[in-house]
């Protein structure tokens, strides 16, 4: 049966025209407009004079209303179109969406490579050669994995994005930017004893003098409003980061290596001393992969369509940044420990390339590499930071309803700087509990996001995914608890005194 085609869009209730002038026929019957000859043209199609018709105002009930409404939610149900809470632009992760993956390179590898590269070689020193590279390789393809769940989790549910890791974040990174104000502050303060020589005032800067400075400049750094507007200090963090791990690394190994050098690992008075110290040391080697943690923020700068999914580019930037994150920190540990062996001090080839060659290497090399490492934790801070200042404006926006004016913004940044100044000056040992701070840290890393992965994603039960996960994400969770305990024997172990309120002159 041939369908009869529709003339025109019909609305309900159809409501008449506005009216018009009409010609009444001596029949009574009415005609139409004449068309009109005005300026010389005429017209066999007639055209309302107004634009506004009521029948196209009201398409409720219509078919392309109708198939609208579907379509609408179709790409809801589907996740084509992502709901947005208005909040979100006044925070300073989200407020900003026009990340790319140059950004998520520069962000991935200024929060990948820090100051955790510089003590893997104390953990070589407690492992030897092959367990410590076994160790090390494993790390860092299990970490590589998890970051690889939270990109592919930032869109999981259709229709939302995943934009903060925010109470593992805080977990995680807590004493993060406490650690960077303690290397910041001894670095800074060791680069002007350098630069400085013999020439130096008798009465120099104290250690809490020199965290001052830095935490100043930390905070004059961290009145820029979000993620996407650090991106040009995330680049100056990878490029020093890279440089100065090369630098490091190579300075050591080109100089003479001392003569009672060993790489047997470090002889313990007993085999429960000996099981301990190699989880701390383990620990230690958790200490340095514990940056990726921020992946779901800096994807969540990236603009996202179905066509062009935020993961994609941020996979690509993350590839690149690990590259090059694999190519500091292995040289690091094998060159470090290849170079002092387990003469290695605890604090790290930093230290020890001071220790052994600071009367050996030119003063102007070693200067510039410890002023990169400076200048490196200092973009470091802002990227570790990030998640905390969204965190407080994210409370402040909830309970006024209104975006933090910029005065606001830079007291809690203010506030938030200084807290970690009087945490370090508190706690100056911080900086050396590298191990026990992997170990605390390790799930937010290694085990949870497994476990997400399969509570989100729900893989077929009993399948190879879900076995996979459900075991990493307990031998994450098994790992914590030894390299924790690890990290405490250690402290009793060296006699480490914790001296509050007292940090070195």
């Amino acid at each position: 049966m041939e369908e009869r085609p529709e003339t025109e869009l019909i609305s309900i209730p159809a409501t008449p025209r506005a009216s018009t002038p009409e010609i009444q026929t001596p029949s009574g019957q009415r005609s139409p407009r004449p068309a009109s000859n005005k300026e010389g043209k005429s017209s066999t199609a007639w055209t309302p004079s107004s634009f506004i018709s009521p029948r196209f105002l009201s398409p409720i009930g219509t078919p392309m209303k109708r198939v609208l409404i579907n379509m609408k939610g179709y790409l809801e149900e589907v996740g084509h179109l992502t709901k947005l809470n208005p909040q979100d632009a006044w925070l300073p992760i989200t407020e900003s969406r026009n990340g790319n993956a140059h950004y998520a390179a520069f962000h991935n590898l200024n929060a990948g490579v820090g100051f955790q590269a510089l003590v893997l070689p104390v953990a070589f020193a407690f492992l030897g050669w092959s367990w410590g590279i076994l160790s090390l390789t494993i790390a860092y393809c299990w970490q590589l994995y998890t970051l690889w769940i939270l990109v592919q989790l930032h869109e999981a549910v259709p229709g939302k994005r995943y934009n903060r890791y925010v109470e593992l974040a805080e977990a995680a990174f807590a004493g993060t930017a406490t650690a960077l104000i303690l290397i910041g502050g001894e670095t800074m303060k060791l680069f002007f004893q350098i630069v400085c020589g013999p020439l130096c005032s008798s009465n120099p800067l104290t250690t809490v003098e020199w965290y001052l400075v830095f935490t100043s400049l930390c905070i004059v750094l961290s009145q820029l409003p979000n993620l996407n507007s650090i991106a040009g200090l995330s680049l100056v963090g990878a490029v020093t980061a890279i440089t100065y791990s090369t630098m490091v690394w190579v300075l050591s190994v080109s100089q003479q290596r001392p003569p009672t050098i060993s790489y047997e690992p470090l002889p313990m008075p007993s085999f429960a001393a000996s099981v301990f110290s190699v989880m701390n040391a383990l620990g230690i080697v958790a200490f340095a992969f514990r940056g990726h943690n921020l992946v779901l923020e800096i994807q969540a700068t990236m603009p996202s369509t179905f066509k062009h999914p935020a993961h994609v580019p941020m996979w690509r930037g993350a590839k690149v940044a690990y590259f090059f994150i694999a190519m500091c920190v292995f040289p690091i540990a094998i060159g470090g420990f290849w170079a002092y062996g387990n003469l290695m001090p605890s604090s790290g080839i930093l230290n020890a390339l001071y220790g052994f060659h600071s009367h050996d290497i030119p003063r102007g090399l070693l200067a510039i590499t410890f002023l990169l490492v400076v200048f490196n934790c200092l973009s470091s801070f802002q990227i570790y930071s990030m998640p905390v200042f969204d965190s407080f404006e994210a409370s402040y926006t909830s309970r006024t309803n209104r975006p933090c004016s910029i005065w606001v913004r830079s007291g809690f940044r203010v506030f938030y700087g200084f807290v970690n100044f009087f945490i370090g000056v508190a706690l100056p040992f911080l900086s050396s509990l590298a191990g026990l701070l992997g170990g605390l840290t390790l799930p937010v890393t290694f085990a949870y996001p497994c476990f997400m992965w399969v509570l989100i994603k729900k893989p077929t039960k009993y399948s190879f995914n879900w076995y996979f996960n459900w075991i990493l994400g307990w031998l994450g969770i098994a790992f914590s608890v030894a390299f924790s305990i690890g990290g405490i024997w250690s402290m009793v172990n060296n006699g480490l005194k914790l001296k509050f309120f007292k940090p070195p002159n």
